[in-house]
């Protein structure tokens, strides 16, 4: 767990060390704004900043243009490939299905996910409809 230690603060330098900023007070800002992130994990960016000056700080340098997803994923990216390739044996990787699911009167215009039952008719027929939207699988 990531505590605000100095062996936590040392692996979340070795984990962003890859990201690249043009300004390295941004690659500072993106290390900051991870460990307040760990100490409130899945909590909002206002709650891990804990007051107004750290919480405007967040929202400016994920706003700034010369911050992108690809550049503050790329050291993560690189981190995790250096200890997949350090292993032998077998990766371990979790994966999950989300349903995004859409009202629509034409399901070709988003997508069929399947069908399922509806009400059944008065003379007991079970109606079927179509459940629209996307599937998202995602990997940890």
């Amino acid at each position: 767990m990531v505590d605000g230690s100095t062996e936590s603060q040392a692996w979340i330098d070795d984990e962003l060390a890859g990201s690249r900023f043009g300004d390295v007070r941004l690659g500072r800002r993106l290390r900051q704004l991870v460990t307040k992130m760990a100490g409130a994990i899945g909590g909002p960016i206002p709650l891990a900043c804990q007051d107004w000056a750290n919480t405007k700080a967040a929202y400016r340098f994920l706003s700034n243009a010369d911050v992108s997803e690809g550049k503050i994923l790329h050291g993560h990216f690189q981190s995790t490939a250096s200890r997949v390739a350090a292993v032998d044996g077998p990766i371990l990787v979790l994966q999950d299905t989300t349903e995004f699911s859409y009202e629509r009167k034409k399901p070709e215009q988003v997508g069929a996910i399947c069908y399922a039952p509806s009400k059944r008719e008065t003379v007991g027929i079970a109606r079927r409809h179509t459940i629209c939207g996307l599937l998202m699988h995602t990997s940890l």
